[in-house]
């Protein structure tokens, strides 16, 4: 059983090239930073392996995918080992020859994988054409408990679903992660740019406040070009949330980052006790949820 009041955390948001060794460097020379400030749960970007392939449909990026176990895990394990830290990583997963995922997988201090959690929802918008690429997760929605505290991890459109955050907090988790790659497209941010990311980060603080939970969101930065000619500028604005909803770190959306923020446990009972929605859920009508759409005029 889970003793210590108080677990630290860490993000590491970063700008990614088209090396991937180098960017497998960065993100681990990142986790050590954040295990030197006392983070013992680090947590990566979104894909943070290769630049945001999905801005188009290419075959020839299926050559990113890999084995879970694989290079890029063995890679995680070792920096989690030497850290004696949880590392959650964000891995194109090649499950199967032609069946792949965007997959986050929890790799204890020991080094060993604790658990996976594959996307469950997937979006296709221009620029985030993902559907191309991944196959819907078909693990559920989970909670892993670590040495340091219970965590949830769902991944970025995941993000926009309350029913995504109240499901894992369900499961038992003290803390969700959101491994992210979310930016503007060039010819919308001045018209669109603040409210999409004011929405972005108002959505989460509704996760950390509807659940009384601990939020930390983890995004990529910098302007990625791609071969049509265009692009995405990731906005960063990582950041932690606590179970009240406000924030303990906000990232601005230009610069690399390595993020430590301290999560108390108590403050999650302390928070549900006082704002207790866990007990008022009325479960017995909640039914309709599962459905696809309800309306009595529709068929």
């Amino acid at each position: 059983m889970l003793q210590d009041d108080i677990f630290k955390i860490g993000l590491i948001q970063m700008k990614c090239h088209q090396d991937s060794k180098a960017n497998l460097s960065k993100a681990i020379s990142g986790i050590d930073q954040a295990a030197n400030q006392g983070a013992q749960i680090v947590c990566l970007q979104e894909l943070f392996l290769t630049p945001y392939f999905c801005q188009v449909q290419d075959p020839s990026f299926f050559e990113h995918a890999e084995p879970i176990p694989g290079p890029t895990t063995d890679a995680l394990a070792a920096c989690a080992k030497k850290n004696s830290c949880v590392v959650i990583g964000s891995i194109f997963e090649k499950r199967a020859p032609g069946l792949y995922h965007n997959t986050a997988v929890v790799i204890g201090p020991d080094g060993n994988i604790i658990g996976i959690y594959r996307k469950m929802h997937i979006p296709d918008d221009p620029l985030f054409y993902e559907k191309y690429y991944f196959t819907p997760g078909d693990l559920g929605f989970k909670s892993f408990k670590t040495p340091f505290a219970e965590v949830g991890v769902l991944v970025c459109w995941d993000q926009w679903y309350p029913e995504a955050a109240r499901l894992t907090a369900l499961e038992g988790a003290e803390i969700i992660f959101y491994p992210t790659a979310i930016g503007w497209h060039s010819h919308e941010k001045e018209i669109y740019g603040k409210s999409q990311t004011d929405a972005w980060l108002t959505m989460h603080r509704s996760h950390s406040i509807a659940n009384g939970i601990y939020i930390a969101a983890v995004n990529r930065t910098g302007f990625e070009k791609n071969s049509m000619g265009g692009g995405l500028e990731f906005w960063g604005n990582s950041h932690v949330l606590n179970t009240y909803g406000s924030y303990l770190h906000l990232s601005d959306s230009q610069n690399e980052e390595v993020i430590v923020s301290s999560c108390s446990r108590k403050l999650i009972e302390e928070t549900r006790r006082n704002w207790p929605f866990f007990r008022d859920r009325r479960v017995d009508f909640y039914k309709g949820i599962s459905s696809r759409w309800n309306s009595k005029n529709s068929i």
